[in-house]
């Protein structure tokens, strides 16, 4: 039940994202928005959440583990949005902005992602001490 409360999380952050600037800024259609923002979480779930962060580095540094984590969110988020936008969408060069873009602010979202992942759903503790910004 925790990893479906935390697909669901994630989802809609990848849903709000894509949402604003796939259909919000670039006017393209929202069902296909919300089409790539569930490939995009689920592939991120499972590559990047259960995957890379998990094994990034070892329990007693936090903080390598989330910046590992984040920037092949990044890097993964912005293969996914721009191969999904640049089928469904067409034109290249607004898609590689809006994938840029979305792919940004998602890794800022993944970044706090992670500290709830870690609290929440791997259920390990072990890092609030060696980080500041752990418990916020």
């Amino acid at each position: 039940m925790k990893h479906v409360k935390a697909l669901i999380i994630k989802f809609v952050m990848s849903a709000v994202v894509l949402g604003t600037v796939f259909t919000g800024i670039y006017n393209y259609d929202f069902s296909d928005s919300i089409l790539v923002g569930l490939v995009l979480t689920v592939v991120a779930y499972a590559l990047g959440d259960l995957l890379v962060y998990r094994n990034a580095a070892d329990d007693s540094d936090y903080k390598k583990r989330n910046i590992v984590a984040t920037i092949s969110d990044l890097i993964l988020s912005f293969l996914v949005i721009w191969i999904m936008g640049a089928s469904f969408f067409g034109n290249i060069i607004t898609v590689i902005q809006a994938s840029i873009v979305s792919a940004i602010v998602i890794a800022v979202g993944e970044w706090f992602f992670h500290k709830y992942l870690d609290k929440h759903v791997l259920n390990t503790d072990n890092y609030k001490h060696t980080d500041a910004t752990y418990n916020k």
